[in-house]
This record gives C-alpha cells, sequence and structure tokens, in this order.
C-alpha cells in the first residue's frame, strides 16, 4: 500500500531564500508523525505544499496516491491550520460547512458534527465562534477537520492553545483516529504530547530535514545511569568523589546520576566504603533534551558554513 503522504525531494524557494530544501519524507498508512524543529524550520511549507497552497520550484509528492493539491482528493483529508479562523455563525454551522465542502451531507453531517461538539466540549459554546477564545477556536478548528471522517489529519500546532483538559481530549481523539487506521501528520512545539502519541518523528531545521526514525529509538539510551545507594554518611569519602553526580534524595536513599562507562566504578567504590546498592535505572532521553540538542547542533553547522 503506497505511503499516505510522500515529499519527493521538494523544494520551495522565495526569492534566494530556501524554505524547504529537498527534502523527502513519508507517512505511512496507520500512522502518527511527529513533525518538529524550531520557528522558521519550514514546516508550515511544507504542509502547504502538501496541500496545494503552494507550488514546489523543485521536486513534488504524492498524497493519498494523488500528486500534491489534487482537488479530488481533498475531501479525503483533514487540516486544521495553526490559527484557523472562522465566519460569524454557531460551532455547529462551522463544522457543517467544512463537511458540506468537503462532500459529507445529512444525516451523516448531522450527525458527525453533533458528536464532535459533544466530544470537544463545544455544545454550549456561543453563537459566534470568532468571538471564541483562542481555545475554543482550536478546538472547533479541529472538529472542521475531523468532519468528514477522512482518511489522512494534517495538523499543525494542534494543542498549543488548549488547556491541560483540552489537551488529553485531542490526544484520545488522535489515538482513537489511528487505531481506525487513519494517518496522522502532527506539527507541533508541545513536545510532551509528541512523546505521548507519535510513532515516529522528524525533526527539521532551515528547511532541511536534519533527523527522522521511530521516536522510541531516539529516546533509548542516554547513556547515563540512575544509581540509589544507602548506607553512607554526607561527608564519606565515596560520597564526597562522586558530589558532582549526586542528584538528590528521597526514602529510597541518596540518588546518584552517573555516566554509564562509569558505573562499574561508582558502585565498586561506593561497596567497598559499605554502602549499599539499592537500584540501578537507565535513563531515557526526553524529547526536549534532543530537540534542544539537534538545534544547537544544526546552529553550529549552519555558522561553520562559509559565505557565499
Amino acid at each position: 500500500m503506497p505511503a499516505a503522504l510522500e515529499f519527493q525531494s521538494t523544494s520551495k524557494h522565495f526569492g534566494a531564500h530556501a524554505a524547504l530544501d529537498s527534502l523527502s519524507l513519508t507517512l505511512e498508512r496507520g500512522e502518527i508523525l511527529g513533525f518538529l524543529g524550531p520557528n522558521g524550520a519550514g514546516k508550515t511549507t511544507a504542509i502547504h505544499l502538501a496541500l496545494g497552497f503552494l507550488r514546489p520550484t523543485e521536486g513534488g509528492g504524492v498524497i493519498l496516491g494523488r500528486p500534491f493539491g489534487d482537488t479530488a482528493t481533498r475531501a479525503r483529508i483533514g487540516f486544521l491550520p495553526d490559527s484557523p479562523s472562522f465566519f460569524a455563525g454557531s460551532a455547529n454551522a462551522a463544522v457543517e460547512l467544512a463537511g458540506r465542502l468537503n462532500n459529507t451531507r445529512n444525516p451523516r453531517l448531522r450527525e458527525r458534527s453533533r458528536e464532535l461538539l459533544s466530544q470537544l466540549n463545544l455544545a454550549s459554546a456561543g453563537k459566534d465562534a470568532r468571538r471564541f477564545s483562542r481555545g475554543l477556536q482550536q478546538r472547533l478548528g479541529m472538529a472542521q477537520a475531523l468532519v468528514n471522517d477522512p482518511d489522512l489529519l494534517i495538523l499543525d500546532e494542534p494543542t498549543s492553545a488548549l488547556d491541560p483538559p483540552g489537551v488529553l481530549e485531542v490526544r484520545e481523539l488522535l489515538k482513537a483516529a489511528r487505531s481506525e487506521g487513519k494517518s496522522i501528520f502532527f506539527s507541533s512545539h508541545q513536545l510532551s504530547e509528541v512523546e505521548q502519541v507519535c510513532d515516529r518523528i522528524a525533526f527539521l531545521d532551515h528547511g532541511r530535514l536534519l533527523r527522522h526514525g521511530p521516536l522510541a529509538s531516539f529516546l533509548e539510551d542516554s547513556g547515563r545511569m540512575e544509581v540509589v545507594i544507602q548506607g553512607l554518611p554526607a561527608d564519606a569519602e565515596a560520597m564526597l568523589q562522586y558530589q558532582q553526580f549526586h542528584s538528590g534524595s528521597s526514602e529510597a536513599g541518596q540518588h546518584f546520576v552517573i555516566p554509564a562507562h562509569m558505573q562499574r566504578e561508582f558502585i565498586e567504590q561506593i561497596w567497598a566504603a559499605g554502602g549499599t546498592l539499592k537500584s540501578v535505572t537507565p535513563l531515557r532521553r526526553t524529547l526536549e533534551e534532543l530537540f534542544i540538542a539537534w538545534s544547537e547542533d544544526a546552529s553550529e553547522n549552519a555558522s561553520r558554513k562559509p559565505e557565499a
């Protein structure tokens, strides 16, 4: 089965500026792909190219088996922009308009609209969507994206304005959509949410794809171990020797975060001093740590490039 979304060496230039530089990336059927990068990385440009709002300078791509921008394919896609806007009218009117534009008709449209407004706590929202809070507008935009029961969801910062209950509701909606076989392209700065829902991630910076792969493989190994010990006073020689690695204390004992290559040496020193080892736990990296490290690497590499 072909990929739900595929960028094929896709580039977009605005004058001399390369907003997207030969992006090759696929979103497989039935997965959630987290599309990450700092502001100005080219994420929104990539989304607009996929939807046909922009034309690529070079390369191209395929969305649900058709070229980017294919009109007939639009009815099978749900899109949430980072700042949704609305006409005057109720939440129900906004959702039903989105459904009709994507060939969804009554009675299914009426049922689907009612269901989504209830799930997203919009059933009692006000009469004019233009005056909704930013968070309510984001919920309403999500309902519009889902109303046509799309095969592919493209979401640009879907949780940035939501309160914690709203974030949880969207998380459960995305997981349910994946379980139904839908594919989700998820651009976000909310890294904790990316960790919660995404199968793979792709990291973009200055228009270039720098990292991509299964999320779990990036988070697995930090090269650090948390070691918890008991039975030694704070002024013991072994404690002082490794003071820089001490991360705190709890009822379980004294906690140390030790580089993996020092683990054996540390444990032997503790035992020799009469201490007791309570636990040794490999530490996972967080996506926030990776994001910062990758951004710094990209900035350093960019600064080393000779000027043209």
